[in-house]
């Protein structure tokens, strides 16, 4: 299978090594990254290259860039979505309702998504759509083994409307705990900060889907608290409250667990060791990349193609 895989030239979250995975994982992969100028014109980037000479052609490129492009989209043979952000389709932000009407207008493409019940709630509106959760970089975190300064912490953004309900509950929390709030830079300091803290509390709130920071924690060896985001997602990833994780539904819930830990540091260090095993058994790149190869293997839906007074429309799949 030869893969063409978009990506963006500047993210946020570095995902390098993923890329690399995913490449290792199939036959043939021709990586792109795309500046900003180029994703917002996708049918200029496109002139020179030969579309069906590639088996899958995936994108993974800013979501608003794309919505803008669909027309051109449509002409696109073998196409692959993959997507870490479709959780914000079913929360209430600027995106909701969005990933519906977009991937409606490709009925033919097949959507490879991070959270499962995302891809249950789009495979009921008629989306081909697969699950592979997000993963980290296995080769970067770890659990160093050092000493935990810091008891308690949240490390990342608190700004977007996505995360309003984030900022909500750690700003609550802080009101009680001893809470740090704080960002650092990517690479070894955030690595560093992750393993100097006891308690990652990761309040995911609302978005019915689990962050990268989650996995990111559990690989440093942190206790996770983290917001409950269901029973499906949780038996989806492994996630058993107690035992290799730390779920709450509310601040109550969250700060009686917390008493219940802080007198149990047995019981703590268990969590934070199962946890800390079943992301290096599940979801390092090294795990995740051959999931998403898997993924692009299955046939896809292809369009139908009617002419009108002699003029091509995609109206349809098989």
């Amino acid at each position: 299978m030869k893969i063409l895989l978009l990506v963006q030239d500047e993210q946020r979250v570095i995902l390098d090594k993923l890329y690399l995975a995913i490449a290792a994982a199939v036959e043939v992969c021709e990586i792109r990254r795309l500046d900003s100028a180029q994703q917002a014109n996708l049918r200029r980037y496109f002139r020179d290259i030969d579309v069906h000479s590639y088996d899958r052609i995936v994108l993974f490129l800013r979501f608003k860039k794309e919505i803008r492009q669909r027309r051109f989209l449509r002409s696109l043979p073998n196409l692959v979505f993959l997507e870490h952000d479709a959780y914000q389709n079913y929360i209430p932000c600027k995106y909701q309702g969005t990933f519906s009407r977009h991937y409606a207008a490709l009925p033919w493409v097949w959507v490879i998504s991070s959270g499962s019940e995302v891809v249950r709630r789009l495979c009921a509106e008629g989306v081909d759509a697969v699950f592979v959760p997000k993963g980290y970089d296995q080769q970067a975190m770890s659990n160093l083994g050092q000493p935990r300064d810091i008891e308690m912490a949240f490390l990342g953004s608190i700004k977007s409307q996505a995360y309003e309900g984030r900022r909500a509950f750690l700003e609550a929390l802080r009101e009680h705990e001893n809470l740090l709030i704080t960002r650092t830079a990517s690479g070894d300091e955030y690595v560093r900060t992750l393993n100097r803290i006891r308690f990652f509390v990761s309040a995911d709130v609302g978005m019915g889907e689990y962050m990268i920071k989650n996995f990111e924690a559990m690989a440093c060896g942190c206790v996770l608290l983290a917001s409950n985001q269901g029973a499906s997602e949780n038996a989806a990833l492994g996630f058993v409250d107690m035992k290799n994780v730390v779920l709450y539904r509310s601040l109550a819930e969250c700060q009686n667990k917390l008493r219940q830990l802080r007198a149990d540091p047995c019981l703590a260090n268990d969590i934070a060791q199962a946890g800390c095993s079943l992301a290096r058994a599940s979801f390092g790149y090294d795990s995740i990349a051959p999931r998403i190869a898997e993924a692009l293997r299955p046939p896809l839906r292809q369009p139908v193609i009617r002419r009108v007074l002699g003029i091509a429309w995609s109206v349809g799949w098989q």
